[in-house]
C-alpha cells in the first residue's frame, strides 16, 4: 500500500509549526509546503496530470502490442506481448484511479480504497518481474542450464505474493490497528526489494554474459545496452519504492497521503512508475523480425 492513510492531524501540526516561530528557514519551508499541499487547485492539477501521464503510457503500450501482433500474427501470447498487455492494464488502472481520485478516496469501508490503491503496485511487480523471468530463461539457455522450473517459480512467487497481500487486507479490516497498516506497507517494501534484487542478479548475469562475447555487430551492442539500461532503471525504481514505502510506515510526515501530499505523490509516482515505464517501453520498442527465430517462443 502506498501509505494512503488520511492524516488530518498532520495539517494542524504543520500550521502550528509555521506560525510558532520567527521566520527561520525550516519554519518557512514547512509553511510553504503546508500551503501548497492544502491547495485544491494544485491537488486537481497533480492528480489529473498523473491520470494523463498514465493514460499516455497505457496507450503507447497498447499500440506497441498491436504492432507486435501485426508483425508476428502467427504466434500466440509471447512474453513480449504479455509484457506490453500488462503495462497497458497497470497504467490504465492507475489512470482510472487518479482520474476519479475524489471518489476513490471516499470509498467505504477503507479496505476497498486500500485494495484499489495496492492492486496496481502488485500488478506492476508482476509486469516487470516478467522481464526477470525472460532474462533468466535466456541466461539458463546460454549456459545450458534447465529452464523448466523458471516459469513455475515465477507463477508460484506471484501467487504467493497475492495470497499474502489478500491476507494482509483481511487483517487490516479485522484488526483496525496501526500495526496492521504498517505491516501492509512493509510487505510492499519487501517485495520491491526482492524485485530489485532479481533484476540485479539476472540482469547483471546476462549483461556480463553478453560482454564476454565479442561485440562484432551493432545488434549485439544494442542488446548489451538494452539489458544494462533496463536493469539499472528497474533496480533504481524498485529500490526507491522500497525505501520510500518503508520510511512512510514509520514516519507520518512522509506518508504518501494522496489528498494531503500532492507534491510528494507527484514526485513519487513519477520516479517509481511513470518515468521508468516510459523509458523501458522506449528501450524495448524494437519489433521482432518478420521471420521469427527459433528463440522467439510463445507462452504456453
Amino acid at each position: 500500500m502506498q501509505g494512503l492513510i488520511f492524516q488530518n492531524d498532520g495539517r494542524s501540526s504543520y500550521r502550528e509549526l509555521a506560525g510558532g516561530g520567527g521566520g527561520g528557514g525550516g519554519v518557512g519551508w514547512w509553511w510553504w509546503k503546508n500551503e501548497m499541499d492544502e491547495s485544491k487547485e494544485l491537488e486537481e492539477t497533480v492528480f489529473y496530470s498523473l491520470c494523463a501521464f498514465y493514460s499516455l503510457i497505457s496507450f503507447i503500450a497498447l499500440v506497441q502490442l498491436f504492432r507486435i501482433q501485426m508483425r508476428v500474427p502467427e504466434y500466440g501470447w509471447t512474453t513480449q506481448k504479455v509484457f506490453h498487455l500488462m503495462n497497458f492494464i497497470v497504467n490504465g488502472l492507475r489512470a482510472i484511479l487518479f482520474g476519479f481520485y475524489k471518489s476513490v478516496f471516499l470509498l467505504k469501508p477503507k479496505i476497498l480504497e486500500m485494495a484499489l490503491l495496492d492492486l496496481p503496485t502488485l500488478l506492476f511487480f508482476s509486469t516487470y518481474t516478467l522481464l526477470v523471468l525472460f532474462w533468466a530463461e535466456i541466461y539458463h539457455q546460454a549456459r545450458s542450464l534447465p529452464t523448466n522450473k523458471l516459469r513455475p517459480a515465477y507463477l508460484t512467487i506471484n501467487g504467493l505474493v497475492y495470497f499474502i497481500q489478500v491476507c494482509i487486507w483481511i487483517s487490516v479490516r479485522v484488526s483496525r490497528t496501526p500495526i496492521a497498516v504498517e505491516v501492509a506497507k512493509l510487505f510492499l517494501s519487501v517485495i520491491s526489494f526482492f524485485a530489485a534484487l532479481g533484476f540485479l542478479i539476472y540482469g547483471g548475469r546476462l549483461f556480463y554474459l553478453l560482454r564476454r562475447f565479442p561485440i562484432e555487430s551493432k545488434g549485439r551492442r544494442n542488446k548489451l545496452n538494452e539489458v544494462g539500461f533496463v536493469t539499472g532503471i528497474c533496480c533504481t525504481c524498485f529500490l526507491i519504492r522500497c525505501l520510500v514505502v518503508m520510511v512512510s510506515a514509520f514516519d507520518k510526515d512522509v506518508s504518501l497521503d494522496v489528498l494531503n501530499h500532492p507534491i510528494l505523490n507527484l514526485v513519487y509516482y513519477m520516479l517509481v512508475e511513470i518515468v521508468p515505464s516510459a523509458l523501458v517501453l522506449f528501450i524495448l520498442r524494437k519489433l521482432p523480425p518478420k521471420r521469427v527465430s527459433d528463440q522467439y517462443h510463445p507462452i504456453r
